[in-house]
């Protein structure tokens, strides 16, 4: 048996069990469809009754208490502050099985690319702030689960994740072994990383781009947030503005940025001024966008997944760019282009 039809039987079985529990005790399972999978190992198939569809994510086996869980744990968080995520209507931990709310096909990729001004772009870009903002003012105190969000963006998490765009950009990807070159990066990276470890942190999704953001009955749902964690405002906002799919309008990006900054209270980003907060943004485009950056070499190196090369030259030109005219970047742009252009 192939194992995608072996997966069929699994899901038909557990959705079986769904209606035993008076879920969906109705509905009838009529079809299965295999989805495209996004760059993690998780397989995901729509699912069919004769009422509805949903959403079957198939992941490893789960045998710690539901509070731990890294995705119901923090579904629950974010739909009890009122942040929109998608549903989850049933699960079987052990085996891997979630039964989630289906969101449709639209990402907020596919949906800007219908767009025909770029006011339209500024509005839709808008109302997802003002989403990001509910979440960044979710206080500390309101997380009960001990378990929830035990992870930060410190200096060393920031470390790591420029030495893994060493090893999967340089090494794998561009064939550099110049030792050398790479100490010399990880130095002039050090105080970037250093500064924005430092400070003040709000609850992050970790992973908020386009591809991220579903579009369902003309609302905003987040996804694939189960990673989230204690980071600076910026990270998540840099990865919306700054999403290496999607190439936003440079005044949208600025006025964005700007409405950001005016909207969330300064006790929370802790910084005195807007060009403070954007000296920092540009610290977290550097560090976000490289991190892209390897990953997008990774997928390739270790998955024979090309889909993501596209977007590597994009990446790496918003970097050249963020670091263009401004001296604390200078021998930071200096080796890392000069390493880039010569392959």
């Amino acid at each position: 048996m192939k194992p995608e039809q072996a997966e069929r039987f699994f899901i038909e079985e557990l959705f079986n069990k769904t209606q035993d529990k008076n879920i969906l005790s109705q509905e009838k399972l009529d079809e299965v469809d295999k989805l495209t999978g996004d760059a993690s190992t998780r397989r995901y198939y729509r699912i069919f009754t004769n009422k509805d569809s949903y959403v079957v994510c198939l992941d490893n086996s789960f045998n710690e208490e539901l509070e731990k869980h890294p995705f119901i744990s923090v579904q629950q968080f974010l739909e009890q502050n009122k942040i929109r995520v998608p549903a989850v209507l049933d699960h079987n931990l052990s085996r891997g099985y979630l039964l989630e709310e289906d969101l449709g096909n639209e990402t907020l990729l596919h949906h800007i690319s219908g767009i025909k001004t770029s006011e339209e772009e500024y509005k839709i870009y808008k109302i997802i702030i003002d989403q990001l903002l509910e979440l960044h003012r979710i206080p500390g105190a309101a997380v009960k689960n001990p378990n929830l969000f035990q992870l930060k963006f410190d200096h060393q998490k920031f470390m790591d994740e420029t030495r893994f765009t060493f090893k999967y950009f340089f090494n794998f990807f561009n064939k550099c072994q110049d030792e050398i070159l790479i100490s010399d990066l990880e130095n002039l990276f050090d105080p970037i990383m250093k500064r924005l470890s430092e400070q003040k942190m709000v609850i992050t999704h970790r992973d908020f781009h386009s591809r991220n953001i579903m579009v369902k009955d003309n609302k905003y749902v987040f996804i694939d947030f189960q990673d989230a964690r204690w980071g600076i405002p910026q990270y998540d906002l840099v990865s919306l503005l700054e999403d290496c799919y999607y190439d936003l309008k440079d005044e949208n990006r600025q006025k964005l940025k700007r409405y950001y900054y005016d909207n969330l209270d300064q006790s929370i980003h802790g910084q005195k001024t807007f060009e403070e907060f954007d000296s920092l943004y540009q610290d977290m485009t550097i560090q976000r966008v490289f991190k892209a950056v390897g990953s997008f070499c990774y997928i390739y190196n270790w998955r024979k997944d090309d889909r993501y090369l596209k977007y590597i030259g994009f990446a790496m030109e918003k970097i050249r760019r963020t670091m263009m005219d401004n001296p604390r970047y200078a021998e930071l742009k200096t080796k890392l282009f000069q390493n880039y252009y010569a392959n």
